[in-house]
């Protein structure tokens, strides 16, 4: 059976929903975007608007006003009907909140064709979670992006037992065809591929740094030599922001809260949140 995905619509205009929406349109698919009212949608173009400085100025191909075009050709609603009515694929980009998400699929199953692929972009959330919401589970998977699509392009595709293997091959072929690397796993693992390394590396390295062993610095050059990586955990903790791993930690084991203690006290109460804000581990 061969499926032809063509017309995709991205529901949830965030930071992640609004650059697969963009790389999309940006490798030719016809996208639509989806949020729940006015004041997101205008939210949403101004992030588009800045995607594409970030393309002329970054991704091959970018120049000559096709950024801007690709900007500009994508259709934005808060008509969830609208949205998917004429949808070969929908991405699922919504807030990560289990119920948020079963409801969203409720709705999307009543509404889109029945030839429609659904796949969540959820990072922490299993997909056999959701399955039974979508009313199609045969035509539901995980389809997993990483920030900064454009630089880090990894599309990691995760199933459940449910999944026709023609849906996910699909789904992989759809994800190189807009420039993504895909990462096919097998079967179903919180983190995926990615997370289920950086995490372990992460804690790791705040273990060193927090109970006084080593300077994040040091730490960082330590992985850097050793490796030949690019960048250290320490580096890597800055893009995520500190905000992220504190929210996971506060809730963990004692180690674990200690640890959000000390990012607390020493960097989040002093503004110091990673490179959104010009410092966290390092200033920049």
């Amino acid at each position: 059976m061969s499926i032809d995905i063509r017309k995709v619509t991205v529901l949830g205009t965030g930071v992640l929903g609004s650059q697969i929406a963009f790389q999309t349109a940006f490798r030719g698919f016809e996208v639509t975007a989806y949020d729940i009212s006015d004041e997101a949608l205008a939210a949403a173009r101004k992030r588009l608007d800045k995607l594409a400085v970030v393309y002329r100025e970054q991704v091959p191909g970018g120049g000559d006003g096709k950024a801007e075009t690709t900007a500009a050709g994508i259709t934005l609603t808060s008509d969830l009907a609208q949205a998917v009515s004429d949808a070969d694929l929908v991405i699922e980009a919504v807030p990560e909140v289990l119920t948020i998400k079963q409801e969203t699929y409720e709705k999307l199953g009543k509404l889109a064709p029945e030839r429609t692929i659904f796949a969540t972009n959820s990072s922490t959330l299993l997909p056999s979670a959701i399955k039974d919401f979508t009313g199609r589970p045969d035509k539901f998977l995980a389809l997993h992006f990483a920030n900064q699509v454009w630089h880090f392009n990894t599309a990691e595709v995760m199933g459940t037992s449910d999944t026709d293997p023609a849906v996910y091959q699909a789904v992989v072929d759809f994800a190189t065809a807009i420039g993504m690397v895909p990462i096919e796993l097998h079967k179903e693992k919180a983190g995926y591929v990615l997370n289920s390394l950086l995490v372990p590396l992460l804690d790791a390295a705040m273990n060193l740094a927090e109970g006084g062993y080593a300077s994040p610095e040091d730490v960082d050059k330590t992985w850097s030599i050793g490796t030949g990586a690019p960048a250290g955990p320490f580096r890597i903790l800055d893009i995520i922001g500190l905000t992220t791993p504190y929210n996971i930690m506060v809730n963990g084991d004692e180690t674990s809260q200690r640890i959000a203690q000390w990012l607390k006290t020493n960097y989040i109460d002093k503004g110091k949140l990673g490179i959104a804000t010009g410092e966290g581990f390092y200033k920049y």
